[in-house]
């Protein structure tokens, strides 16, 4: 029997940090599940859901991971996973979605609160302004699973919200295809 721990921790973004992190969990012994990394600014945010071998504690998996120099000066946190590990059918991505234009306050709040009217469940999210854009474009990727009697018209209430708001909006069908 493992023990399961959520491993996250926020540093600044170097080369790396991905590698020397999980190269430490696999020669302790841990097993990554569901794991999670982005460049925030000119941050990286890392999270993942860990198994970890019995005569691994979190203090001692905790101060490991300290000591690793990709992790100088990080906000790192080694607690207990207390859910479980297996995911429900609304965390499986029917659509990825891309909405991209200018940047304005309360763009993700607008977007995002189409879902809820649909039963339908964001599983991923990504948000990021082009700095290289005059335009100060700003592009959203939201991987989504939507009931199937929703589809069309969740779909339809997120492109004209994006059109409301001078956004261009297109998606992706990535459901599983018979054969495929």
């Amino acid at each position: 029997m493992s023990n399961t721990a959520l491993i996250s921790f926020f540093c600044p973004d170097r080369i790396g940090i991905v590698a020397s992190v999980a190269g430490r969990l696999f020669d302790l012994g841990a097993n990554l599940g569901d794991t999670t990394f982005a460049v925030l600014g000119s941050g990286a945010k890392f999270t993942t859901v860990c198994e970890l071998p019995d005569a691994l504690s979190l203090q001692e998996l905790e101060d490991e991971l300290s000591g690793l120099t990709e992790l100088e000066n990080a906000q790192l946190t080694v607690a207990p996973f207390e859910l479980s590990l297996e995911q429900g059918p609304s965390a499986r991505i029917t659509h990825r979605i891309k909405v991209a234009g200018g940047d304005r306050p309360g763009l993700i709040a607008r977007l995002c609160e189409v879902f809820i009217q649909f039963k339908a469940n964001i599983v991923r999210l990504n948000a990021v302004r082009n700095p290289e854009d005059k335009d100060d474009m700003y592009v959203i990727r939201i991987g989504v699973w939507i009931p199937e009697d929703n589809i069309k018209s969740c779909l339809a209430t997120v492109a004209n919200t994006a059109g409301g708001l001078g956004l261009e909006c297109s998606w992706q069908d990535v459901r599983a295809r018979p054969g495929s």
